[in-house]
């Protein structure tokens, strides 16, 4: 597993009974989680102690109960980087922490390399990879059909004193954005997607991560230039196991670039119980150098 163990600001501090209890910075927040079909380690009093509660509602949905006083939005730091967390009304934060694992992978190829590199971020959401990428010298293109999360990455790069990095902001259908790049003959180092498994674009374009990611890993293929340093895929989707985004890679990016490729399982630590707990699959490909 890519166990994503190098935080400080954010701690999973138990689980069960379908439920995460997650300490975020100064505040700790209780959300729903339908892979964790185990008890809890901890009593109810520290269940009860957090600042906000997510439930979801029998007739879909859900909503926050906020139990104790926090401000509206706050910020967490990773190394140098920071972000803006803020309860949303889909139970989700604008920060997935496991994903720093990730982060700590890309920065160490960016800043190894001594050419320029330059990074494509799909279905960037609110820009964790993005920030660390132009954190370790990376130019940044970043991808999504949401301007608000495109607002929200902006506003995380200015938050963590690079506002004066190179990056481009694009709102817009990842499919028609990667289709206009190649036609352009833009060329990228570094490729991230982390798409939904379902989703519309801006015109309700519907994205089902089955039926769409062979395509788009394909087509993202070619934008990868011959010094090409990267790509990683994310999944979130439960029946996408490890094997296949490895599968993936190995028939596109494989079949035109000398490398190597892993991919796993990626997680968070527990800290009430010796558990990692499962947030998904990460596959990499990387450049042997």
């Amino acid at each position: 597993m890519f166990l994503s163990d190098g935080w400080q600001d954010y701690e999973l501090i138990d689980t069960g009974d379908g439920e995460r209890l997650e300490r975020w910075g100064r505040y700790i927040l209780r959300r729903p989680d339908p892979q964790v079909i185990w008890p809890a380690t901890l009593g109810k009093k520290d269940w009860n102690n957090a600042h906000a509660h997510y439930q979801r509602s029998s007739s879909g949905g859900g909503r926050w109960s906020f139990l104790k006083k926090m401000p509206e939005r706050w910020t967490i730091s990773y190394g140098g980087i920071q972000f803006y967390i803020r309860p949303t009304g889909f139970k989700h934060t604008g920060l997935f922490p496991e994903q720093a694992v990730n982060w700590d992978w890309l920065t160490k190829l960016i800043t190894a390399r001594t050419g320029p590199v330059r990074v494509l971020n799909l279905f960037a959401y609110t820009g964790g990879a993005t920030v660390a990428a132009a954190a370790a010298g990376a130019e940044v293109c970043h991808v999504d059909a949401a301007k608000g999360m495109v607002t929200w990455a902006r506003e995380n790069l200015v938050l963590s004193g690079l506002a004066e990095r190179p990056v481009r902001w694009i709102v817009d259908d990842v499919l028609k954005f990667v289709n206009r790049e190649k036609r352009r003959g833009r060329l990228y180092q570094g490729i991230i997607m982390d798409p939904p498994s379902f989703g519309r674009g801006p015109n309700r374009e519907v994205w089902k991560i089955e039926d769409e990611l062979y395509g788009l890993t394909e087509l993202c293929a070619q934008l990868l230039g011959e010094d090409a340093l990267f790509f990683l895929i994310n999944s979130y989707t439960t029946g996408l196991a490890p094997g296949v985004l490895n599968n993936i890679l190995t028939l596109t990016v494989g079949r035109k670039h000398q490398g190597s490729i892993i991919s796993d399982e990626i997680g968070l630590p527990v800290s009430a119980s010796q558990f990692a707990l499962p947030c998904g699959a990460s596959g990499r490909w990387e450049a042997v150098e």
